[in-house]
């Protein structure tokens, strides 16, 4: 078996690179945007907390106190106690902020406070606030988590995106939203159509720009960007600040606040890492035993066949079980979401993107069956269990032939794992199987989706560009 854990202990060398061909000439660099930008969000991590507030305090309105109150969110998560104040005040904010961490509150809340403060009147077809997203369940996430508050404060909001019927988005769009959450693909669609324009914009939020990157979305959002009143407040929440990144906060952000939370790589605390090192032969019989647990369990696979297979494997085990990933129609993968999220379904086996704002919050067992290559990808994943300082258990399964490669993702993600080699019947999954609370199964599934539990409750104490 590779030395697994001497490979986590210690990252990969540096190496030097190579000159750029100049004799003498300088070595490449990161650009000096980036390293300037990444300089002044972790002076910003380092900023000692600001002193403790309400959410009164912090500026928001006694209507939406009062409904997040309702909800069981009664003290700001740190990202909100630094963000609000800045983006109640019209600043521009960059921040940056781990999964589960509070963010969409904490631009969407002072987006709705200022709207409503400006008055509550709407026009068709012209929006006053956006906010893009690069996929459609974080859109439907986002919308979700502040519709509440938009209630409160007599705001409507429209989510726009791909996959479902865009005569309906043009309905709701004509009869006039305060603000809406949109996938970049389809607002330019529509954009385009002329059934939405961006003239009236007085806030614009980018959420999760990295990823918008990774998917090759960054054209079109700076189209979208371009289309907004030279005025108009933009804040932009990113991991990172690589592959053009960097380029959409200099030409959209204008002195901006920068508050941070979290590196790029900073694993959350409440969040217990184990790798099981296992035969090819057992990695069906290890799913399946792990999958067999009382509460629910997500499983990331690299593919979307993949996901499909596993399903399929799982389900001959007598596991109900739903996968979600790019080949579903939007109403198959709203099914199989609710169905996750309702406990008529314990186990879901998705790909990356179409698990990217998945929100349960009970959720407190995730599985890399594939584990993923790149840190990030790690991170993003495993962030959908320990959400809001709940506790949750990530477990990556690898083969002995995967180990020296998932090591060093560890180690440039900055977690060390327990590192257990396991079979079918290893004491270490026989207590991972019977770990999680039963779950509660809704009495009826919804139809459409309806508000998402918040991310912020009182909680128990831890134990390919293609438009969208």
């Amino acid at each position: 078996m590779p030395s697994y854990q001497t490979l986590s202990a210690r990252p990969r060398p540096n190496r030097r690179r190579r000159p750029t061909g100049r004799p003498g000439g300088p070595t490449r660099s990161r650009p000096a945007a980036i390293s300037t930008l990444d300089a002044a969000l972790s002076a910003a991590l380092r900023r000692p907390a600001p002193p403790s507030r309400t959410f009164a305090q912090l500026g928001l309105p006694p209507a939406v106190v009062a409904v997040l109150d309702q909800r069981g969110i009664r003290a700001p998560f740190a990202i909100q106690a630094r963000a609000m104040p800045d983006a109640l005040g019209g600043r521009d904010v960059l921040g940056r902020a781990q999964t589960g961490s509070g963010k969409t509150l904490a631009f969407g809340l002072p987006m709705l406070t200022r709207i409503h403060d400006r008055g509550t009147t709407r026009t068709p077809g012209a929006p006053r606030g956006l906010v893009l997203v690069p996929t459609r369940e974080l859109a439907r996430q986002v919308a979700d988590e502040l519709q509440p508050a938009a209630r409160a404060l007599g705001l409507q909001i429209a989510t726009v995106v791909g996959g479902v019927s865009m005569t309906r988005q043009i309905d709701e769009l004509r009869r006039g939203a305060h603000v809406v959450v949109a996938t970049p693909g389809r607002l330019l669609d529509l954009m385009e159509r002329r059934s939405v324009r961006l003239d009236a914009i007085e806030v614009a939020t980018v959420d999760e720009a990295d990823h918008m990157a990774d998917l090759g979305f960054l054209p079109d959002v700076t189209r979208i960007l371009d289309a907004t009143p030279a005025g108009r407040q933009c804040m932009l929440f990113s991991a990172t600040l690589d592959r053009g990144v960097d380029r959409l906060v200099s030409r959209f952000l204008t002195d901006p606040a920068i508050q941070a939370v979290a590196s790029a790589t900073t694993p959350i605390e409440s969040m217990d890492h184990q790798v099981f090192v296992l035969r090819h032969e057992d990695k069906i019989a290890v799913a399946a035993r792990i999958a067999a647990r009382r509460a629910r369990t997500l499983f990331f696979v690299r593919t979307k066949h993949g996901a499909d297979r596993l399903a399929r494997q799982l389900a001959t085990r007598g596991v109900d079980v739903a996968a979600i990933h790019g080949n579903l129609n939007q109403n198959q993968r709203l099914r199989a979401l609710d169905g996750f999220t309702s406990g008529r379904v314990r186990v879901l086996v998705a790909t990356d993107v179409a698990a990217r704002g998945l929100h349960v919050d009970s959720l407190d067992l995730v599985v890399h069956f594939d584990p993923p290559a790149d840190h990030k990808d790690y991170l993003h994943r495993s962030g959908r269990t320990a959400r809001a300082g709940a506790a949750g258990t990530v477990v990556s399964l690898v083969e002995e032939h995967q180990a020296a490669d998932v090591a060093r993702v560890h180690a440039t993600a900055c977690v060390r794992p327990d590192v257990t080699r396991v079979g079918s019947d290893h004491p270490r999954l026989r207590a991972l199987a019977d770990s999680g609370d039963p779950i509660t199964v809704l009495a009826q599934a919804r139809s459409r989706p309806g508000p998402q539990p918040s991310s912020q409750r009182a909680r128990r104490p831890a134990a390919r560009p293609r438009r969208r």
